[in-house]
């Protein structure tokens, strides 16, 4: 996307920034929980990761390396969002055709849950291609914006209806840099 292209609201100086909404000391004390819990869950057993892309993946890189037990990660591509700020009614998927999870136990990592049919997709896919089970890691939820009900076994932060920006979150590809988590105005 060309800089001409580029909403309005986005300011190339950072204005579009709002306040810190959890800071890095709190995400990374919450990741090494979410670790430890997935530690005790998995009591030594293997678990792989399907890591919900663009979003998740520095939670998805932190996480791993505060779980002990052998992990496998693969990668999926997701879209609900675009370059907008609200996301549309159509989830697309790509990748997940690399990769064999028949029989494992598979825990779906998101950078958030919000109206829940990524997640809730994503799952369904799982299901299909035979996991033993599935469980979702979600650094963030925002259950005002939830229009599918499904379970976070593991959640790290809920949030209000704000749209947020930071720890590998982004905004039109910015942003994703930042150790916080920020309001975007």
């Amino acid at each position: 996307m060309t800089e001409a292209a580029l909403p309005l609201e986005l300011g190339v100086d950072g204005s579009e920034l709002g306040p810190v909404l959890i800071g890095a000391e709190a995400i990374a004390d919450r990741v090494k929980a979410l670790g430890a819990a997935i530690d005790r869950d998995c009591d030594g057993r293997a678990v792989r990761m399907i890591v919900a892309m663009d979003g998740a993946w520095i939670f998805a890189s932190d996480l791993v390396r505060s779980i002990k037990s052998d992990v496998k990660v693969n990668f999926v591509r997701t879209s609900s969002y675009g370059n907008r700020k609200v996301s549309r009614d159509r989830v697309r998927v790509t990748g997940s055709s690399s990769f064999e999870v028949k029989g494992d136990a598979v825990i779906v990592v998101e950078d958030i849950v919000d109206t829940g049919r990524t997640a809730l997709t994503l799952i369904s896919l799982l299901n299909c291609a035979g996991a033993a089970s599935i469980q979702l890691a979600s650094l963030l939820s925002k259950p005002a914006r939830r229009e599918v009900d499904v379970p976070i076994d593991y959640l790290g932060f809920e949030i209000p209806n704000e749209f947020v920006v930071g720890y590998g979150m982004d905004f039109c590809e910015a942003y994703r840099n930042l150790p916080d988590i920020h309001v975007v105005r």
